[in-house]
């Protein structure tokens, strides 16, 4: 061992910077390959003392022992290294002898590395100083001259060091270049006189930066777009500059650009400059059209109203400008929102008299035909009935559901072993698919049957990196966590290793038929208890030749006929079902065609097996699916109480007994540790034909969404809109609180089920709709997040079936807004008045007629607010003749 590496393993940092001081380039280049082999050592213990120790000493030589920039680059920054680096003088004086040309090249690639590489700024700032070189302006930089900048708080104000600062202008000019700077900008010194847009600002009113740069390169910046915090500081940098209306105007076309793209707060203040030109006759008309065209479409009300307000103030002193401005307003005719209709309308009304060209009336009654029928009439008088009548015939409503889903066969299992293996590898990828986990499944038991030994070599190289065979058994035990859950095919895998204890997997097995469990118990015991068997059968030599539960289709089901010959070819290799197996197969058999079910049980019966006989009795039996319901409140939700169903009690395991016995909303537990949502969709195959018992089981996971506002909990909504069986109480009530998630994602979840439902005709529009008032009466549902889902639901084309919906929901909402006794008006739920807007719009375009409960009294109520204009809306629709 060299001197140079001893004194590195005993972290003599001083003694290595002495020895390599005036060593020539060749010897240090012989001592590299052992310093390396010793950071391959230190890695296996990086937090022992020894390697702590050793590790400043070994990043300062490691770097100093290597010629080529790259080498030295990613050796300064690597990740082991920078737990414990060398001090960044020591760095510095290592490589300080090399040349300018060297160093400057070692500094930009170090630069060029991401932030989260956490390069130190005081070494690339060095490595500046030492080289001469261009400053670099990388993300990597700039956010670490920022940060060293603002911690600096013995060198005078923030404007002080900045003003210092050598390479100011450049690094200033790479700020609104880089990205993610919002919430670094802010976290130093965040607002006020002592922060980064104050000092910028003043620095620039100084002349230290330039300030056509400066304002040119904030406007750039908000028209590029970014995070919310970016927008936010580098707006508020603009707002500081206090630009002159010389600056202003230079910018017009930019402002233009951002009032029609750029977020809101960004747009706001575009809106404002524009405005203050134009009312000081400084922009044009043709350039407020402009304007116009591009706010008057956005969804913000705050800004449309804005536009307005400057188009009526522009009107009322250039009436001149009319005929150009009036078809730009009625480009709002096609609106969204009828309200911003409504004030475009009106605006025209108020410069009827501008009306007499030709060439704009043709215009206005074009936009005319976009708004809604109500408004449209008034249209139609101001521009001419005739004329506007013609252009807004329809064609007959058509209500636009998605198609209905059709069950696909399950492919059968792969044929070789490295097929599966491949399967296997992807089954996390498959988005949780029934069907890929029951062929792997199925596959993994047949080839463990054939060649256990091949089907093992097979998976090594694709089960390597898995926890239960990296961890040492000293520090981890397998068993331990498989005693509790099998975590899907895991246990099934780690069993085919031999990675968990047979008296483990027995005694998983036997606990499902013995704790009290929690609400999904029923569900989650029945499935856990097939893996467990599986894995336990994988570990005997009595191993299953194949499932007999495997479905026939996509949904779970399982065809009568194909498992009888699966059961006679069990009798024909003298091999013993399953117990938990073959009670899944009897789940999952289909039963509801009788004569097929009729036939496979007088073959089942000649079998002359226990389970023949077994299977021909549940074929033949005439018991109810599913059990008696009853709905339960518990706080502010609306549950679904299940009673006993006999038929699945007798003659099941203990694992299975537990879906026949009574649901209670009080006595069973609903906290648990069944915190993966992705086990739904798994549940749903163990009872095919019978979803009320799953959606009654996940009912409270899936109100979470509404209720608690968790997040993930209505995923399983598609799936359970596209199985087979009753859609009864609790499946309409998980759509309900769906409808009413307070996340996005969660909310299109149950418009697709709500679509599906609807498309397969078994959607109780009646029975959601009163479900929702009531919701919406508890505060499980708010109306402002069920306005957004079932917006989104008839803008698909369903606008019937959301009519359908709100015909029943409405009257529940409306019945609290006035007191019988006095007339006086109750507050309104937020979002009550979005909800009347869609119903009106899907009144306008069905052409629904007909009365809503308590309508009357809500459009008679004073004033203009949106609950009471939508609501004057929707009862003239109601009222509306039809055209003849």
């Amino acid at each position: 061992m060299s001197s140079l590496v001893e004194a590195v393993r005993a972290g003599r940092t001083a003694e290595v910077v002495s020895l390599l001081d005036g060593m020539p380039d060749p010897e240090r280049r012989v001592h590299f390959p052992e310093l390396k082999q010793l950071r391959v050592e230190l890695r296996k213990a990086p937090w022992e003392n020894r390697s702590r120790r050793a590790y400043p000493a070994l990043h300062a030589a490691g770097a100093a022992c290597q010629t080529g920039a790259a080498a030295v680059a990613t050796w300064l920054a690597g990740a082991d290294l920078r737990w414990s680096p060398a001090p960044t003088s020591v760095l510095l004086d290592v490589l300080g002898d090399r040349e300018p040309a060297w160093l400057a090249d070692v500094t930009h690639r170090l630069a060029a590395r991401p932030v989260s590489s956490d390069v130190p700024y005081a070494l690339m700032a060095g490595l500046v100083r030492l080289s001469g070189c261009a400053v670099p302006t990388t993300d990597a930089y700039v956010q670490g001259w920022m940060r060293h900048i603002a911690t600096q708080f013995r060198s005078g104000t923030l404007v002080d060091r900045l003003r210092k600062d050598p390479h100011l202008p450049e690094l200033v000019a790479a700020l609104f270049e880089a990205g993610d700077l919002g919430t670094l900008w802010e976290w130093h010194y965040g607002k006020g006189p002592y922060s980064w847009t104050t000092a910028l600002a003043q620095l620039t009113q100084e002349g230290v930066l330039e300030r056509g740069a400066m304002v040119g390169a904030c406007v750039a910046r908000l028209l590029r777009g970014g995070s919310p915090a970016d927008l936010r500081v580098f707006l508020s940098l603009l707002v500081s500059l206090e630009l002159t209306r010389d600056e202003q105007k230079e910018h017009t076309a930019d402002w233009l650009a951002l009032t029609a793209g750029a977020p809101s707060t960004v747009a706001s203040h575009a809106q404002s400059v524009l405005a203050s030109l134009a009312l000081d006759g400084e922009m044009t008309v043709r350039r407020l059209v402009e304007m116009s065209e591009g706010v008057l479409f956005r969804p913000e009300k705050k800004l449309v109203r804005a536009q307005f307000v400057l188009l009526g103030k522009v009107l009322r002193r250039d009436p001149g400008a009319a005929p150009e401005l009036l078809p730009a307003v009625a480009q709002a005719f096609g609106h969204e929102d009828s309200d911003v209709q409504e004030r475009a309308l009106k605006l025209v009304e108020r410069h009827e008299a501008a009306l007499d060209g030709v060439d704009v009336r043709a215009e206005l009654t074009q936009a005319a035909v976009q708004l809604v029928p109500g408004l449209r009439d008034r249209a139609a008088r101001l521009l001419g009935a005739e004329t506007v009548g013609d252009l807004a015939e329809a064609e007959p409503y058509e209500e636009l559901l998605p198609p209905v889903p059709v069950p696909a066969r399950l492919a059968p299992a792969p044929e070789s072993a490295a097929e599966l293996a491949e399967e296997v590898g992807a089954l996390p990828a498959s988005g949780g698919e029934v069907t890929a986990f029951e062929r792997t499944l199925d596959g993994l038991v047949r080839h463990a049957h054939r060649d256990r030994a091949a089907l093992v070599e097979a998976l090594e190289p694709v089960l390597a990196r898995r926890w239960w065979i990296e961890a040492e058994p000293q520090h981890f035990k397998a068993d331990d966590f498989f005693r509790d859950d099998p975590f899907g095919l895991e246990v099934v895998l780690a069993a085919l290793f031999g990675r968990v204890r047979i008296g483990t997997l027995q005694a998983a097995a036997r606990q499902g038929s013995t704790e009290r469990g929690c609400v999904h118990s029923g569900l989650s015991r029945a499935f856990d208890a097939r893996l467990w068997e599986v894995a336990y059968r994988l570990r005997t030599e009595e191993r299953l030749p194949f499932l007999l539960a495997t479905p026939t289709w996509d949904t779970g089901l399982l065809e009568p006929d194909e498992l009888v010959a699966r059961l006679d070819t069990y009798r024909r290799l003298d091999a013993r079902p399953g117990a938990a197996d073959f009670a899944q197969a009897l789940l999952r058999v289909r039963r509801d065609d009788r004569p097929a079910a009729s036939t496979a049980a007088q073959m089942a019966a000649a079998l002359g097996t226990a389970e023949g006989d077994r299977l021909a009795r549940w074929l033949t039996a005439q018991g109810p699916l599913l059990p008696a319901q009853r709905r339960r409140t518990a706080g502010a939700r609306i549950l679904v109480e299940l009673a006993e169903l006999p038929e699945l009690q007798d003659g099941f395991p203990a694992e299975f007994q537990r879906l026949g016995r009574p649901l209670s909303v009080y006595t069973d537990n609903w906290y648990c540790s069944h915190w993966d949502r992705d086990q739904h969709r798994y549940w749903l195959a163990v009872v095919p034909g019978r979803r009320e018992l799953a959606a009654a089981r996940v009912l409270r996971d899936v109100s979470a969404v509404a209720v608690d506002d968790t997040r993930g909990g209505a995923a399983v909504l598609p799936f359970l809109a596209e199985a087979e069986g009753e859609a009864g109480d609790a499946v309409h009530l998980c759509v309900a609180y769906g409808l009413g998630a307070r996340h996005p994602q969660d909310r299109l979840s149950a418009v697709d089920a709500l679509l599906v439902l609807a498309a397969r005709g078994q959607l109780d529009a009646g029975r959601i709709g009163a479900d929702l008032g009531e919701l919406i009466r508890h505060g499980a549902v708010k109306p402002s997040r069920l306005a957004e889902s079932i917006r989104t639901t008839s803008a698909t084309g369903a606008y019937s079936t959301v009519w359908e919906v709100l015909r029943e929901a409405l009257p529940l909402l409306l019945a609290d807004l006035a007191s019988p006794a006095s007339g006086a008006a109750a507050t309104p739920a937020r979002g009550l008045g979005d909800l009347l807007a869609v119903a009106a719009e899907c009144v306008e375009q069905t052409g629904a007629r007909g009365d809503v409960a308590h309508l009357a009294q809500v459009a008679g109520r004073g004033g203009s607010s949106r609950l009471v204009t939508q609501a004057r809306r929707l009862r003239a629709s109601l009222a509306r003749e039809s055209a003849v």
